[in-house]
């Protein structure tokens, strides 16, 4: 069996805003259950995005939030360049921080924003990203 990335997992800082980031983003993410802290979202590619605010802290004893930088860039591929430019600005205007504005990087038309615990949200354009109908990447 070959290993499939099937769930991304971000710990957050104030649940209903991420959620409200990853809406403005154009995911439809569901409303949390009452009673647990957790939200998933499955996109048509099969990966599943889950925004939670404490499964690393009850389960791992050793685990700390990240004080500085970033270590990954989410990749939501967004359709054409237009969709990059119209998104992004959409993002900033609503708030959320600007780390790159949409640029013809050395691959794809890309900009780069922040969630609301500091993620870096990558939008592009870029079409080995775009998924095939069966959920699989272009090659």
């Amino acid at each position: 069996m070959e290993i499939q990335l099937s769930m991304l997992v971000l710990e957050v800082r104030d649940l209903a805003r991420s959620i409200a980031f990853y809406r403005d983003l154009g995911l439809d993410v569901p409303d949390p259950p009452p009673d647990r802290p957790v939200v998933v979202h499955r996109m048509g590619s099969g990966v599943s995005l889950l925004l939670t605010t404490s499964f690393a802290a009850t389960y791992d004893p050793a685990w700390s939030r990240p004080t500085g930088g970033y270590q990954q860039l989410l990749e939501f591929y967004v359709g054409d360049d237009a969709s990059v430019d119209r998104i992004w600005a959409e993002l900033v205007a609503a708030g959320h921080p600007a780390r790159m504005p949409p640029t013809q990087t050395a691959g794809p038309y890309a900009a780069m924003v922040d969630d609301p615990d500091g993620n870096v949200v990558l939008l592009t354009s870029d079409e080995a990203a775009r998924p095939m109908p069966d959920g699989s990447l272009r090659e």
